[in-house]
């Protein structure tokens, strides 16, 4: 009863409205309430600030600053070898696997349109069907830097505005097509194993989402970028974006291009740099 509560509650609530205040909030350099917000949020999500460049609530002038913390240098050591993805995020695996008949699995009961996930163009989507794809879901006590999982050359960046639902497990199993009606940023990149699309999905509560080349997403309509002639590339483990409060990553390959490690599957703790996939063997 009191999942289904929660559930209404998000079809209810003002969403928009509530993020942009949050957002505000969250930007703010409001001194001591500042300190305060993030001492709590950390003892209220057992935050291990032992691995963050600074580590004490009063080295963060906004709670915007806290939540985009670095980590310490080396803290997060990305694999080695040609032939391994790294892991992009620390997070939990949402779901994984094949995208079948240009859909992706969400949770039981629920799938969502590939097409749609990207922005709606046949031309941007068509590269992954039949592909693969990996959901990772960043809870609030999470890094929330996004980094690459291999080196690649940006071609397009879309940005599609939408819904501002949460994202966590208990929606996800809920509220159909999720993450293809939630707002979301999408980069695709050419790679040594073919395309690679970065979906970053935004939620409830989420002040914006960012990229290193681009900066903070905004807008009401669905706006393109092509890429193609400029050079930015950007190396395995590099900074590719950042969330700023919680949400999902979803990447995807082509059909055939990479093999998920073993070790993952839907509930694993996912760590920055570590093992994510291995480029098939030809």
């Amino acid at each position: 009863m009191i999942d289904q509560l929660k559930i209404i509650s998000q079809y209810l609530l003002p969403k928009h409205l509530l993020s942009r205040l949050t957002g505000k909030m969250a930007a703010a350099k409001a001194g001591k309430l500042t300190t305060f917000l993030i001492t709590r949020f950390i003892s209220q999500y057992g935050i291990d600030m032992s691995e963050a460049k600074h580590s004490e609530a009063e080295d963060f002038d906004t709670f915007n600053d806290f939540f985009t913390r670095e980590l310490k240098e080396g803290i997060r050591p990305i694999i080695s070898g040609d032939e391994n993805l790294a892991l992009p995020v620390d997070g939990k695996i949402s779901q994984q696997g094949d995208i079948k008949a240009g859909r992706i699995f969400q949770a039981k009961g629920h799938d969502f349109s590939l097409r749609e996930l990207l922005g709606g163009q046949d031309a941007i989507s068509a590269p992954f069907e039949d592909g693969i794809f990996s959901t990772i879901y960043l809870a609030p006590k999470d890094y929330h830097r996004i980094h690459m999982p291999i080196t690649g050359k940006l071609e397009k960046t879309i940005f599609i505005p939408g819904d501002l639902f949460s994202v966590n497990p208990l929606t996800a199993e809920n509220v159909p097509n999720l993450f293809a009606r939630n707002e979301r940023a999408v980069a695709i990149f050419s790679t040594a194993v073919g395309p690679m699309a970065m979906v970053l999905v935004g939620a409830t509560i989420v002040a914006s989402i960012e990229t290193v080349w681009s900066g903070t997403f905004k807008g009401k309509e669905i706006q393109y970028w092509d890429h193609s002639d400029e050079d930015i590339v950007l190396e395995k483990g590099a900074e590719m974006g950042r969330f700023k409060l919680g949400s999902t990553i979803v990447a995807l390959f082509a059909k055939d291009a990479i093999e998920l490690s073993s070790a993952l599957e839907p509930g694993s703790v996912t760590r920055l740099g570590e093992l994510f996939a291995s480029t098939k063997q030809k």
